[in-house]
C-alpha cells in the first residue's frame, strides 16, 4: 500500500508538472523572441526621424553609429523613381542580410516584417522619406538574443517541477507509513498470537478502519486468553477428581502382597498419580510452553522404546502375546520431548492390548534416516476398517474405554516436527501405525490431512529404508 501511494503520487504530480511546465516554457520562449524584436523595433525607430529629414549617406551613417547598432543595422534607400526594383542603384548603409525580394515586399506592403536569415532573423521596418519614397531599415536579431534567458528559465522550471515531485512523493510516503505501520503492527500481532504469545496486543492507532481492526483484534486476544484460562481450570478440576479413585487403587494395590504382578500394579498406580499431578500443574500454569525446542532438546527414541517395551512386556507375557523390537539397539536422537514420545507409544501399545484378543502378536520397529525417524507399531489383529475415522479427534472406535484421543496425541507429536501419522496394513496381518518424525524441519508440498487440516511432509529419498515394501503407501 505504501509503495502504491508513492507511485500514484509520483504519476499524478509528474503529469501536473508536465501539463504546466511545457506550455509555460513555450510561453517564455515566445516572450524572449518578442522582447528581442521589440528592441529591434526601437532601434529602427531611432533612425526613422533622420530618414524623414535627409538621405545623405554620411549623415545617416553617423545616425546609425550613434544608435550603437551599426554592426546589426542597415538602411536601404531606393533610387529616385526606383522603389519597385528593390535596392537597385539606391543607397545601402550597413550590411544587408535580408534578400532583395524581402526588402521589396516590405516596400510594397508598407508595414514591418521579419525574415529568417543565417544565424538569426532580421526586422524590416519601412520608413517614408520626404520624397515620398519608402526606405527600409533592417535590424539584425541574432539567435542568441532571441534565446537569451530561455535556458535559465527552463532550468528554473525543471528545478521547481522536480522539487514538487520530490515533495509530493515524500508527503505520500509519510501518509503511506501512517497507514501501513498500523497494518504491519496488526500482522505482527496476529503472527505472535498464532505462535502462542498470548500477551500480544496491537496499538489502537492509525486511520479509523485500522483502529477498529486493532480494537477487534485486542478484544479477540483477550477472549482467547480467557477461554484458555477457563479450559486450564476445567482440565485441572477434572484431573483433580481422579485423585479419589487413584487413592483407592493405591490402597488396593498395597494389599496385593508381594510378587511381580503386584509390584507392577503398584508401579503403574504411582506412575498414574505422577501423570495426574503433571496434568494439574500444567493446567494451572498461566504460561503454556509454545516455543519450539531449541538446539540439544529432544530425547533418545531408542531408549524410550526400550523402556516402554520393558513396561508392556510383562503384560504381554501374562496374555501370551509374542512381541518384537527392532532398530532400538543404538541411540536415535529426535526433536521430541521424552514424555511426549512415551505418551504416544503408550497410547499405541495400549490400543493393541485394548482392541486385540489375548495372544495377538505385536512389534515396534525404529528406522533412523538422514532427515527423518520412523516408528512403526504393528500387530496381528483384525485391523482398522476406517483409518480416517480412527484419526479423527474424539471419535474413537465406539467401544467402551475408547475416547479417540490416543491417535490424535500421536498425530500432534508427529506434526509438531513437520511429520505425520498414517494407518495401514502390517506384515503381521493387522494394523500398522507409522509415525514420521522429521529431523531437519524442512517441509514438502502441502497436502490435505484429516479434518481438513494442512500438513506438510517430505518424501523419503530413493533407496531409503523407509521405501521398503513393509512401509505404508
Amino acid at each position: 500500500m505504501r509503495w502504491a501511494l508513492v507511485k500514484v503520487s509520483l504519476a499524478v504530480t509528474a503529469m501536473v508538472v508536465v501539463a504546466f511546465a511545457v506550455p509555460l516554457g513555450l510561453v517564455i520562449r515566445e516572450m524572449a523572441r518578442d522582447r528581442a524584436l521589440s528592441n529591434a523595433e526601437r532601434e529602427a525607430a531611432a533612425v526613422a526621424p533622420a530618414l524623414s529629414i535627409t538621405t545623405d549617406r554620411d549623415e545617416l551613417e553617423r545616425v546609425v553609429a550613434s544608435a550603437g547598432s551599426d554592426a546589426g543595422m542597415s538602411v536601404h534607400i531606393p533610387a529616385p523613381g526606383g522603389k519597385e526594383t528593390g535596392s537597385g542603384s539606391g543607397t545601402d548603409i550597413g550590411r544587408q542580410r535580408a534578400t532583395d525580394e524581402d526588402i521589396a515586399a516590405v516596400r510594397e506592403m508598407g508595414r514591418a516584417s521579419t525574415a529568417e536569415v543565417p544565424g538569426g532573423s532580421t526586422l524590416l521596418q519601412p520608413v517614408a522619406l520626404s520624397s515620398g519614397e519608402i526606405a527600409v531599415v533592417e535590424v539584425y536579431v541574432p539567435e542568441s538574443e532571441v534565446t537569451n534567458g530561455v535556458g535559465t528559465a527552463w532550468a528554473v522550471l525543471a528545478a521547481v517541477g522536480a522539487a514538487l515531485i520530490v515533495g509530493s512523493v515524500a508527503v505520500a510516503d509519510r501518509l503511506g507509513v501512517r497507514m501501513v505501520r498500523p497494518a504491519q503492527k496488526l500482522v505482527e500481532g496476529a503472527h505472535e498470537l498464532g505462535e502462542g504469545k498470548l500477551g500480544a496486543r496491537v496499538p489502537e492507532e492509525g486511520p479509523t478502519e485500522l483502529r477498529l481492526a486493532a480494537v477487534a483484534f485486542n478484544s479477540m486476544a483477550d477472549q482467547v486468553v480467557q477461554l484458555l484460562a477457563n479450559e486450564r481450570e476445567l482440565a485441572a478440576d477434572l484431573s483433580h477428581r481422579l485423585r479419589t479413585p487413584l487413592t483407592v487403587l493405591r490402597l488396593n494395590a498395597a494389599s496385593l502382597g508381594d510378587g511381580p504382578a503386584a509390584e507392577q500394579t503398584r508401579a503403574a498406580v504411582e506412575q498414574l498419580e505422577r501423570e495426574v499431578d503433571t496434568i494439574i500443574r500444567t493446567a494451572r500454569d498461566a504460561k503454556p510452553q509454545t516455543a519450539a525446542a531449541g538446539p540439544g532438546a529432544g530425547c533418545d527414541a531408542a531408549e524410550v522404546v526400550r523402556e516402554r517395551m520393558g513396561f508392556w512386556s510383562a503384560l504381554a507375557e501374562d496374555e501370551g502375546r509374542k512381541w518384537r523390537v527392532a532398530g532400538a539397539d543404538r541411540p536415535v536422537r529426535i526433536p521430541v520431548a521424552r514424555a511426549d514420545l512415551a505418551a504416544s507409544l503408550d497410547a499405541l501399545l495400549g490400543n493393541v492390548f485394548r482392541h486385540t484378543a489375548e495372544g495377538t502378536a505385536f512389534a515396534v520397529d525404529l528406522h533412523n534416516g538422514e532427515d527423518a525417524v520412523i516408528v512403526l507399531v504393528s500387530d496381528a489383529g483384525p485391523g482398522i476398517a476406517d483409518p480416517e475415522a480412527a484419526m479423527a479427534r474424539g471419535r474413537g472406535s465406539g467401544t467402551d474405554g475408547s475416547t479417540g484421543l490416543g491417535l490424535d496425541i500421536v498425530r500432534r507429536l508427529a506434526e509438531s516436527t513437520g511429520g505425520d501419522v498414517r494407518i495401514g496394513s502390517s506384515v503381521l496381518g493387522g494394523t500398522e501405525v507409522r509415525i514420521w518424525i522429521q529431523l531437519d524441519g524442512r517441509t514438502a508440498p502441502v497436502r490435505r490431512g484429516h479434518r481438513g487440516t494442512v500438513r506438510r511432509r517430505r518424501q523419503p529419498r530413493r533407496g531409503s529404508p523407509f521405501n521398503r515394501s513393509r512401509s505404508l503407501p
